[in-house]
């Protein structure tokens, strides 16, 4: 999965690629020829008394040095812009595939999940692209050339490189794989840090008011110390790691310098041949660790780059339309013998819902929590599919329509109302980009949000924070409700959206949709019988079924479900 994931990435940037191989090339070529020439130096300039060989040789060398630093600087500037490229375009599909991710798709990685995977995931794969570019590139030419040039040094001390070699990739692999189980624990773990953390922040109001503060610290002590334990014992891995390579090393430069001082000492080597293939036995060690400091790398990348692929490989349980069917806008609204059960679950959420909202009717639904109301929403909106009947806007089956063309028809206000980080301008915005402020202020008054948006510093540009936490929950309803109506789409779904709303207020906000959207569908769910007497038909539910459907005074005199529902408010208001 790794290597295909930085294949696919890597490719549109080949030019990139070729232009890191060729310096990278180009470096470690100079590096091997260095080590030869300074053997000739202090073989035929130093111990020869050649002050001329010195000073040719010496320049070359300084040349040679001057090229390979040049090169190793315009092989990583290519390399970095290649992860950066191939970081840009992952991250970007990581983030296309998961805003096409349904809700169920969704819990089922988990938001915390998500996030991790699209920011500290793709950072480790972009992270082993760059460090393959400027060392495992590099690193087998060094090795394998060194090796060439150290038995055409000298094949009396090869057998060195055959005993020290094999020991530096035993002491690696050992360390790798220690290293994998361990790399997966901790993205487990970072994954838990992080769901615990968007939890208290998305939750503070809760946990201070009920005093939970300590608790909740316990729970992310519990996350960070996990996080904690697992980045310890990676590097106690490290710890070991380092000390035997340099033992490794010193212990091979040792060995060259007692045997080859030997067999300088008889003549049969002379002084420069063995410094070069001791530099050599260098080169050749050090290309062996770049590679081990990939392979560190590897299993950790490994890991992001499998949950990286999880995501990518998802299809998303609700598939875009691909058709070119388009609902027309009158704003129909059929619910056909509609059926839905949640995926595992032990019975359907939905039994044989039907209903028809005409143009311009308000169709109010209204049930006890848990009858299934949301549900009916989010498959109107195809948040969810049907398991059973269909859904119909427009004349046309939602499961077959043109997901943009479906949208496009619905405006939505959620039962927990989202703004977004900016200014009351960009909110409203989000269902009209174009819309002027005439049309933003036309959406606020019948919205009755115009008032404190007014009142505010900047008005239609004061500063909405992440979430709308800087505003009340009422006003945040009204700013939603505005946001579909900037839309204009044909037909209005409102999911409990009156429920932080003042029996006034809602009062004035259900007058100023019927003078000002009379010709928009309108679909209503509620839980309060007020909201709802003015609509044109009511869908009561009970258990997933519909129990009953009229008028509030047909209602109230045929159906024992809704009278048990308005006493009980009846009786609550007085």
């Amino acid at each position: 999965m790794l290597w295909t994931l930085i294949v696919r990435y890597v490719k549109p940037s080949w030019l990139l690629l070729l232009g890191v191989i060729v310096f990278q090339f180009v470096q470690a070529l100079l590096s091997l020829m260095l080590p030869t020439i300074n053997a000739d130096i202090i073989d035929e300039g130093v111990l020869q008394g050649d002050t001329g060989t010195i000073w040719r040789l010496g320049g070359e060398m300084l040349g040679m040095s001057l090229g390979q630093v040049v090169a190793n600087l315009l092989a990583i500037l290519l390399g970095a812009r290649l992860a950066m490229r191939a970081g840009r375009d992952l991250r970007a599909d990581v983030f296309a595939r998961v805003g096409d991710f349904s809700e169920q798709d969704v819990q089922r990685f988990g938001s915390a999940s998500l996030i991790t995977r699209t920011t500290n995931d793709v950072q480790q794969v972009q992270m082993l692209i760059l460090m393959s570019c400027t060392m495992l590139l590099a690193a087998p030419l060094l090795a394998v050339g060194g090796i060439v040039m150290a038995v055409r040094a000298d094949g009396t001390l090869s057998w060195l490189i055959a005993v020290v070699v094999p020991v530096m990739l035993g002491v690696m692999l050992l360390v790798v794989t220690r290293l994998v189980p361990i790399f997966r624990l901790l993205q487990d773990r970072i994954d838990r840090i992080n769901q615990v953390m968007r939890e208290q922040l998305t939750g503070i109001r809760v946990v201070r008011a009920f005093v939970q503060e300590p608790r909740e610290r316990r729970r992310f002590e519990e996350a960070n110390d996990g996080v904690y334990d697992a980045m310890l014992r990676t590097g106690n891995l490290f710890v070991l790691l380092f000390p035997l390579v340099m033992l490794i090393l010193n212990g091979s430069s040792v060995a060259v310098i007692w045997f080859g001082g030997q067999l300088v000492d008889t003549g049969e080597l002379q002084i420069g041949t063995m410094m070069a293939f001791l530099q050599y036995l260098m080169q050749i060690l050090f290309g062996v660790m770049m590679l081990s400091f990939m392979t560190m790398m590897i299993p950790r990348a490994a890991v992001s780059a499998r949950r990286i692929g999880e995501v990518l490989g998802t299809t998303p349980s609700i598939e875009r339309g691909i058709g070119d069917l388009a609902p027309e806008p009158d704003g129909r609204v059929v619910f056909d013998d509609v059926t839905f059960a949640y995926p595992g679950a032990d019975a359907p959420v939905l039994k044989g819902v039907s209903f028809t909202a005409e143009p311009g009717e308000t169709v109010a639904i209204i049930g006890s929590t848990g009858a299934g109301k949301t549900t009916i929403v989010n498959l109107l909106a195809r948040l969810f599919d049907v398991t059973g009947g269909s859904v119909r806007v427009g004349g046309v089956d939602v499961r077959e329509s043109e997901a943009d063309a479906l949208w496009a028809q619905i405006g939505l206000v959620p039962q927990r109302p989202y703004l977004f980080s900016g200014t009351v301008a960009s909110n409203l915005r989000y269902g009209d980009p174009e819309a002027g402020d005439d049309a933003l202020w036309s959406a606020l008054e019948t919205a009755q949000a115009a008032g404190f948006v007014r009142e505010r510093d900047g008005e239609l540009e004061s500063v909405i924070a992440q979430g709308g936490t800087n505003v009340s929950g009422g006003q945040r309803q009204r700013l939603s409700i505005a946001r579909a109506l900037v839309k204009r789409p044909p037909v209005l779904v409102f999911d409990d959206s009156f429920s932080a709303l003042d029996l006034t207020t809602d009062a004035r906000l259900r007058a100023a949709l019927d003078r000002d959207v009379a010709g928009t569908t309108r679909i209503v769910v509620a839980q309060r019988v007020s909201t709802i007497v003015d609509a044109d038909r009511i869908v009561v539910l009970e258990d997933g079924r519909v129990v009953g459907l009229g008028t509030h005074e047909e209602l109230l005199a045929t159906n024992d479900t809704y009278r048990e529902i308005a006493d009980s408010q009846m009786a609550v208001e007085a």
